[in-house]
């Protein structure tokens, strides 16, 4: 028994040390996402419509390249960049903020083309009529006002390009040197001796940057792009970039855009931490306050939970190469709330621990019981959570796929806590006699004699109430009630020094032909102004606020856009998410409990807690989002643990109570594990509640969304799951039940 003890200890030595190896210096260990430092995160569309057939097959792999290339010479450090279905890339680029400037330089074709230009008055004065010669194009000029007439068919292109440098002009100005290969030398040289006196234009992207006379045969392999006055530096540079890292083989948009500033980031950061200390602290001290030092034993075992989860995102990358351990600010929510979940079974465990000594057993027993008689609920309750997580990964994007890896991590890492660290130290304490004849702890809720079952028939006349007024709500907003992730349009995050006047604010919108533009201001933080618009102006808009407003130090914290296809493709995704998970649950808890009302009932429960917190949502004017999503996911699989803690006491009950009717067999078993119910929804309710006020505004609906979906999954598992298992089981199947449960 002692050796076997030792072996635990041994383990957990183990575990921690890996975990601590994993964890410090975190800076270096664990990424920071986006949303905490800054960058951007794009979603790209390339349009292959007008390809040929064979180009089509690979213009994706292609563009990816080119983009790949570009970032690389714009020193993006750790960039992001994946295929992601038949035509989209998405991009992550870490640090970079400013959005114009990488917009322009991953979105630019860059397809070079030089061209004869006419020198036939005629037939440019015809062109400028608008009837443009067969074989023709009239194209515009850097260089004039003016347009110039070109032969369509362009001479070379610049795949025969081997180098794009920044040079100077005659006039010592910035110019883009050029540089082909062998065979673009030889190309490039027999053009010119053929056109001697004739102007070459050289076209990119449709554009006529220069059209330099040709004096003589150039057989150096060398050109320059200029400009009448001179690009300037930058200009110069970005061009040259696109230039070495290759054409786009066809035009690409942009479906999805997430840019976060760094002030933005690093509030985040210090919100997020704050929220979580906060949150921790008042899980810490309910349990070590209610529980004596039973609950000091669960905080400790919080603590490992915390450090396993760094550790645990520390070591993703190695154990799994394609799974990046980047930390989100959804991230930090999902580590905070695996605290809280993970309290549950702590709590539980507790519980059944006090029941065992109240039956008279000695302690040694009383433990060894207590863990017997909560495992099954605690993997099962745990187990449905890892199913909305999954789900949460598989279908989720960015930050929300986070969320999921650290809310699974903190799952595992709640499983190993529970129901090895703390036994094992209950096991030392009672070898080392400190832990004798009495486990004293507090009891605020003691078993209840109430029939719930009786009051079914008011409590589901209240949920339809409740349901059907924010359906109706929904239905009566509709597109109204989603925010850009879902509906698309574009979101502006500005920062000012003293809060700005919003009819000036709106005023400056009305000049930019922002009519449509909604602006919020919010009130804990009325420095902060939020403008949705339903098209990309956020650079004339900027440049406008920074101008109207010159002393206020008008600084962009966040830029979100989202194309109406990626709106509807997020939107499709959500709703699978949703489904798959509720599909999932339902055969898990069919499978468990050997019994379809329990799990249709569980069911029927989620949708509801799903319900009325979207019904909350939209009644209070908040929008749905990606995250509120996530809460949707969170409730589903948060509240059917409650739900299972009863339908496993439903089933013990089962077999020591035989003669009693399957309604007297849930009734007892509510009352007995209402207490249990109230403490664990309460006290991740602590955590969520600390999310909710401090956390900031962007986990603001996230947070409350889960505070409504926590007080519903009480609600729902004690008056609607329960009696709807007996509603639906007729009175000659209830024996037929009964005995199901009571298999083993």
């Amino acid at each position: 028994m002692r050796n076997k003890l030792i072996w635990k200890i041994l383990l957990i030595a183990a575990v921690l040390t890996i975990c601590a190896i994993f964890t410090f210096p975190l800076n270096k260990r664990i990424n920071l996402g986006l949303d905490l430092k800054g960058g951007m995160h794009l979603l790209l569309k390339v349009d292959t419509s007008k390809l040929t057939p064979e180009a089509k097959t690979d213009a994706v792999d292609r563009a990816l390249e080119v983009i790949r290339n570009r970032i690389d010479e714009f020193g993006v450090r750790e960039p992001y960049i994946q295929k992601q279905g038949e035509d989209e890339i998405i991009l992550q680029l870490p640090g970079v903020t400013d959005r114009d400037h990488a917009i322009s330089i991953i979105g630019q074709t860059a397809l070079l083309e030089f061209k004869i230009v006419s020198n036939d008055p005629e037939l440019l004065k015809q062109a400028q009529e608008g009837k443009v010669p067969e074989g023709y194009e009239l194209k515009s000029s850097k260089d004039s006002s003016v347009p110039l007439l070109l032969e369509k068919k362009a001479l070379l292109t610049g795949d025969a390009l081997s180098a794009a440098r920044i040079g100077q002009d005659q006039y010592s100005l910035p110019d883009v040197e050029l540089e082909f290969t062998p065979e673009g030398s030889k190309a490039f040289a027999e053009i010119t001796k053929k056109y001697i006196n004739r102007e070459l234009a050289i076209v990119l992207d449709g554009v006529i940057y220069s059209a330099p006379v040709i004096n003589q045969a150039i057989e150096s392999g060398k050109a320059e792009i200029t400009k009448r006055f001179g690009f300037d530096v930058k200009e110069a540079a970005d061009l040259s970039l696109v230039l070495r890292a290759g054409a786009l083989p066809a035009p690409i948009s942009i479906e999805e855009e997430r840019t976060i500033g760094p002030l933005l980031g690093q509030d985040s950061i210090n919100k997020g931490v704050r929220a979580s200390v906060i949150g921790i602290i008042l899980v810490f001290a309910f349990m070590a306050i209610y529980y004596l030092l039973v609950g000091i034993i669960s905080d400790v075992a919080l603590m490992i939970n915390l450090l396993m989860i760094l550790g645990g995102l520390g070591l993703l990358p190695i154990l799994f190469p394609g799974v990046s351990a980047t930390l989100t600010l959804p991230g930090i929510a999902g580590i905070v709330l695996s605290l809280g979940m993970a309290v549950d079974a702590n709590v539980l465990i507790n519980e059944r621990i006090r029941e065992e000594i109240a039956t008279g057993k000695n302690l040694r027993n009383a433990i060894t019981n207590g863990y017997q008689k909560a495992f099954s609920a605690i993997f099962d309750s745990n187990f449905t959570t890892l199913i909305a997580a999954f789900l949460l990964f598989q279908f989720g994007t960015g930050p929300i796929r986070g969320f999921a890896v650290t809310l699974t991590i903190g799952l595992f890492a709640s499983l190993f806590t529970a129901i090895f660290v703390t036994r094992t130290i209950f096991e030392i304490l009672l070898n080392l006699g400190i832990l004798k004849k009495s486990l004293p702890m507090l009891q605020f809720i003691k078993e209840t004699k109430l029939d719930f079952i009786g009051k079914k028939k008011f409590f589901y006349a209240l949920s339809l109430i409740v349901i059907i007024i924010g359906v109706g709500a929904y239905f009566k907003k509709g597109k109204a009630v989603y925010g850009i992730d879902f509906s698309g349009g574009q979101l502006q995050e500005y920062s000012f020094k003293t809060p700005p006047s919003i009819d000036k604010v709106r005023q400056v919108l009305k000049d930019a032909d922002l009519t449509d533009a909604s602006i919020q201001q919010f009130k804990d933080n009325p420095r902060v102004v939020l403008i949705k618009t339903s098209t990309d102006k956020s650079q004339a808009l900027t440049a406008k606020l920074k101008e109207t407003f010159n002393d206020q130090d008008v600084q962009i914290l966040r830029i979100e856009r989202v194309g109406p296809v990626a709106g509807k493709h997020l939107k499709g995704k959500a709703i699978k998410a949703l489904i798959w998970s509720l599909i999932g649950i339902l055969i898990y808890v069919a499978f468990r409990f050997r019994h379809f009302n329990f799990a249709a009932a569980g069911v029927i429960a989620l949708i509801h807690d799903v319900l009325v917190a979207l019904g909350f949502l939209v009644v209070t004017n908040r929008q749905i989002d990606l995250l509120s999503i996530t809460a949707f996911l969170t409730i589903a699989g948060y509240s059917i643990n409650d739900t299972i803690v009863i339908y496993d006491r439903v089933r013990e009950n089962s077999r020591l109570f035989k003669k009693l009717s399957l309604a007297e067999l849930i009734n007892l078993s509510v009352n007995q594990t209402l207490g249990r119910t109230l403490l664990t929804s309460g006290i991740t309710s602590l955590v969520v509640i600390a999310i909710l006020f401090y956390g900031g505004e962007i986990l603001s609906n996230f947070a409350f969304t889960l505070l409504v979906g926590f007080i519903s999954g009480v609600y729902s598992t004690i008056y609607i799951a329960s009696p709807l298992v007996l509603a639906w089981t007729r009175t000659r199947k209830s024996v037929e039940v009964k005995k199901t449960l009571t298999k083993p």
